[in-house]
């Protein structure tokens, strides 16, 4: 069961931007939850949702870089990834999103939901970029053909 917070505040698109813009630079680190110290793309948004509401609605377990990889095939196709995000968040069924929502990639066409990172603009999102750092880039035809879900966070306003 989420623990979706009570809000104190509103939740605004810009608020949310905002908030990630604030992890700009934060060097890559597996595994990381940390702004400016170190981050992974889950990291990023946990650190977001840390920012917006004051806790986290679940804390992921221990992973390695190729978790997913393995769970997804052991589990016979497992989406843990996706599977989280439906349960703290509103799930948007056609893929069109806005800035401010949480998106999900599959890395792979025929593999797991394994990559995150919010919508900045219509063609525009940060994540955290493996090896280097959290960025802005360009939500490129690539990363367009491999989105797999787009999350709405709790309380955001339309």
């Amino acid at each position: 069961m989420s623990k979706i917070p009570a809000f104190t505040s509103t939740i605004t698109r810009i608020r949310i931007i905002d908030a990630a813009r604030d992890w700009l630079g934060t060097p890559y680190v597996h595994q990381a939850s940390a702004k400016g110290a170190g981050c992974d793309c889950l990291g990023l948004v946990r650190g977001v949702w840390r920012a917006l509401y004051g806790g986290e609605p679940e804390i992921p377990p221990a992973y390695t870089p190729d978790w997913n990889e393995r769970r997804w095939k052991a589990a016979g196709g497992e989406e843990a990834l996706l599977d989280a995000a439906r349960r703290n968040m509103t799930a948007r069924d056609d893929l069109a999103f806005e800035p401010g929502d949480v998106l999900i990639f599959r890395v792979s066409p025929d593999g797991p939901a394994k990559h995150c990172g919010i919508a900045t603009a219509p063609e525009r999102f940060i994540h955290a970029y493996a090896g280097r750092a959290v960025v802005e880039g360009w939500l490129s035809p690539w990363w367009r053909r491999r989105l797999a879900g787009v999350f709405v966070f709790p309380g955001a306003e339309e």
